[in-house]
């Protein structure tokens, strides 16, 4: 009798012992996940973006990783494709098992995987988009840094339209959920100033041919083109535009702020207008911080790094410090417990500071202007930001 109960007590145990683990951590390591377009359209930010994550991680890891655990990051590509995306996701959580999801790259894709996380009660942490679902509707594992694209075209375009005295203004956008995030900020901008968009025009994704839809915004008379593009989509319509001897202002979102557009897109770019909010890294940068930074960067992955290197590095960063102070005991709730009294400095990089607490999961959506000038991202203007407007 006393064996069997020695037995069952060691059983319970081990039980709560089992219960009580936190998925993702071990004694000596914290598993993360990421998910990155690493095949498909957005590619050339995904690989960034894991770049910039893995600089991070190893130098978190050189100076002996978090209360003594080291940091491992696990990548899978979802091609950009939702469905993808799902399965990426049910690898990571329910094989892999890590502890947080950080920096997955995509509108859809975030929105398609996060039912898989939250399943497990797994953090969404600092997705690379901008979009409002990100945040909204409230939910405690959610956590964004981008200011929403929404909030970046509703407070940019009237500004520029006035600026330049533009009379027609137009859209091209990308139609899923990201393009109409843009499509959404620039028509409620455009209301504050008793205007509205003459013309609308859209592309699915993927697209690579955009003649008729620039076209359309030629014949339409438009002098000014609010962009819901994101790489090669803001290339081809800019491009095609200049064959056509069309040059109305351009503006894009956060999205279209790469240095890709002018590295890949050439001349032809010069004059594009984006949102966006920490600087390209250029390996010339003026400021000896982001000079030294950046060139290590180039040195370990032999390329320059952009502002999705950036994302990439800060996400991780911004992890490992809110690791730090959840002690030992690392869990999810000991880590949302930091995070619901965490304030982010402006950094080295010009990011706005940023602030959480229980009830707000977005950072800050706060945006500036910066314009492409003799094929560099130049900014043109301070911060602006406002109480965020309802949807």
């Amino acid at each position: 009798m006393k064996l069997r109960t020695a037995i069952a007590l060691g059983t319970l145990a081990l039980s709560a012992t089992l219960a009580s683990a936190q998925q993702g951590v071990s004694k000596d390591e914290i598993l993360l996940g990421s998910i990155q377009d690493l095949s498909g359209p957005l590619a050339g930010f995904g690989k960034q973006a894991r770049a910039g994550m893995l600089l991070a991680v190893d130098e978190v890891n050189e100076q002996g990783g978090i209360n003594g655990r080291k940091l491992k990051l696990l990548v899978e590509d979802s091609g950009y494709d939702p469905k993808k995306a799902v399965l990426a996701a049910q690898k990571l959580v329910n094989q892999d098992q890590i502890f947080m999801m950080v920096g997955h790259i995509g509108t859809a894709q975030n929105m398609a995987a996060m039912p898989v996380q939250f399943e497990k009660n797994v953090i969404n942490f600092f997705p690379i988009t901008a979009a409002r679902e990100m945040y909204e509707p409230f939910h405690k594992l959610k956590y964004s840094f981008a200011a929403p694209y929404y909030d970046q075209m509703r407070l940019a375009v009237p500004k520029l339209v006035k600026e330049k005295s533009a009379k027609k203004v137009c859209t091209l956008y990308q139609d899923d959920d990201f393009g109409l995030e843009v499509l959404k900020g620039g028509e409620d901008g455009l209301k504050t100033i008793g205007m509205e968009f003459a013309e609308k025009t859209s592309y699915k994704r993927g697209a690579t041919d955009f003649s008729s839809q620039v076209s359309k915004l030629q014949a339409s008379g438009c002098d000014f083109v609010v962009l819901g593009t994101i790489i090669r989509e803001t290339i081809g319509a800019i491009g095609t535009a200049r064959k056509l001897g069309y040059s109305p202002t351009f503006i894009g979102s956060s999205a279209a702020y790469t240095d890709l557009i002018h590295k890949i897109g050439g001349k032809a770019m010069d004059g594009l207008y984006a949102t966006m909010t920490v600087q390209n890294p250029y390996t010339d940068e003026q400021s000896p911080g982001i000079r030294f930074w950046a060139n290590k960067y180039k040195t370990k992955f032999n390329e320059d790094p952009t502002v999705f290197s950036v994302y990439g590095y800060m996400i991780i960063n911004t992890f490992a410090s809110v690791a730090n102070k959840a002690g030992k005991n690392l869990s999810t709730d000991s880590y949302i417990k930091v995070m619901d009294n965490l304030t982010i400095p402006a950094d080295m990089f010009g990011a706005p500071v940023q602030t959480f607490s229980a009830t707000k999961r977005l950072g800050s959506s706060a945006s500036r202007l910066s314009q492409i000038s003799d094929g560099k991202w130049k900014v043109m203007s301070e911060y602006v930001s406002d109480a965020p407007a309802k949807k």
